[in-house]
């Protein structure tokens, strides 16, 4: 049974900031989500990236939070800076006009504005790791009154070796009572640390069927020389709505900023050599449609919301088979179509069979010399059936949408088209 946001105990005000921003009806998450924070037990939710994992915890901790006691409440720990700012920005505008406070917290910025917050009475603190440890043992931030503690993405937060930091922060909350983790997904790696942490915790998977992203997967295979080429041949050809490219390294994004940059696209690249200035501006860059493409490494492959995504490419397939779940990710949120592509040479050829192990299904593959464009009409393959190890999906052929592993996979289907219409260029590479 679908609630309201009322029906699940949020208070009218915060269900108006809801319904102005677009939200009327909870998700499943934030269905079963919000009832069980606010009974007051441990809770792990694991639903798809997209679903409304955010606000599940946020609107019942916020409920929670005692407005007349100003002081540190609640704990919300993010593994990036951008995942930390995506919840604080999701935070601030639900709660709009109540008299509930955020502060967020993480490095690479003064510490000023961030004690200020604490200093003001900031009952919910959103924040990375490392710098909510510095203002504890500085004592700039309270502890006596922290009750929640939330861990986003812990599964991410182990991976960037935070453990030892998590295990610090929840010995220097002596009056922790409830603690709560959210993610994607749930490996058993991260089973350790449910069992040294959390009571008897219920566990929320809800039914996915509803849930799961609508996102059209596909492969290129592509040779690796051509992985260029290919890239902009997707661009020009991509579905509305802007595009995120993931790459693997620093200098490889590097490399293909310049070379799209050179080719006259309006581009920029999100990777770790940048401060946290500049990454803010190039977020916000995108968030605003300033520019339609943006690079990223996997720095920005958990906690940017930005619904105008409609492609996202990956142009280099992750090694870790989780992250292409949060990569693809970032586009079909919050009931959105969209479209994955990823390249694939002939190296990456094991990251993509893993990709497929997890997935529970093979993604079907198109071949760029089957579509590269200016190959004479004749010397275009029609009607090929290759073998189902090499199957191709040729112009005007449907690509299937992957299911998740132990689902059947969805009917939905697009086409790798080689001639829609330019959505991108007009001459050389400027925006119509």
């Amino acid at each position: 049974m679908t609630f309201n946001f009322i029906d699940l105990g949020i208070d009218e005000s915060t269900a108006n900031n809801l319904k102005s921003m677009g939200i009327v009806e909870p998700t499943p998450i934030q269905n079963d989500g919000i009832p069980a924070i606010l009974s007051g037990r441990d809770v792990v939710g694991k639903a798809p990236t997209g679903s409304g994992k955010t606000l599940a915890f946020m609107l019942p901790i916020a409920q929670l939070v005692n407005t007349a006691n100003k002081s540190q409440q609640a704990l919300v720990l993010a593994p990036t800076r951008e995942l930390a700012q995506q919840i604080e920005h999701s935070a601030r505008e639900a709660l709009k006009g109540s008299d509930v406070s955020t502060v967020l917290i993480y490095g690479g910025v003064s510490y000023e504005p961030q004690l200020e917050g604490l200093q003001s009475g900031a009952q919910i603190v959103i924040g990375t790791p490392g710098r909510v440890i510095d203002h504890i043992d500085s004592g700039n931030m309270s502890v006596e009154s922290l009750s929640i503690l939330c861990l986003d993405e812990a599964d991410r937060m182990l991976d960037e070796g935070f453990g030892p930091d998590i295990d610090a922060i929840l010995k220097m909350l002596p009056n922790r009572q409830q603690t709560l983790l959210f993610s994607a997904t749930v490996p058993s790696r991260i089973q350790k640390l449910l069992d040294r942490y959390l009571k008897n915790p219920d566990w929320l998977e809800p039914a996915t069927e509803s849930m799961e992203p609508d996102i059209e997967h596909e492969v290129l295979i592509v040779p690796l020389q051509e992985k260029s080429k290919a890239l902009q041949w997707l661009i020009e050809n991509s579905r509305e709505g802007s595009t995120l490219v993931f790459g693997r390294t620093k200098a490889g994004i590097k490399r293909l900023e310049s070379d799209l940059s050179n080719n006259g696209y309006k581009v920029k690249a999100l990777q770790g050599d940048l401060t946290q200035q500049q990454r803010d501006r190039i977020l916000e860059w995108f968030r605003k449609g300033h520019g339609e493409i943006m690079l990223a490494t996997n720095v920005a492959a958990r906690g940017l919301d930005i619904t105008s995504i409609g492609t996202v490419i990956n142009y280099d397939p992750p090694e870790d088979p989780e992250m292409f779940t949060h990569r693809v990710g970032r586009t079909g949120r919050m009931g959105r179509s969209g479209v994955s592509v990823t390249l694939v040479a002939g190296t990456d050829l094991l990251s993509l069979g893993r990709i497929e192990q997890m997935m529970g299904g093979r993604i079907k593959r198109t071949y760029w010399e089957d579509i590269r464009p200016n190959t004479p009409k004749e010397t275009q393959p029609q009607n090929v059936t290759r073998r189902e190890t090499g199957a191709a999906i040729l112009p005007g052929e449907s690509i299937r949408k992957s299911a998740p592993k132990n689902s059947t996979a969805s009917g939905k289907s697009r086409n790798l088209n080689p001639n829609p219409t330019r959505r991108h260029r007009g001459n050389r590479g400027r925006y119509r």
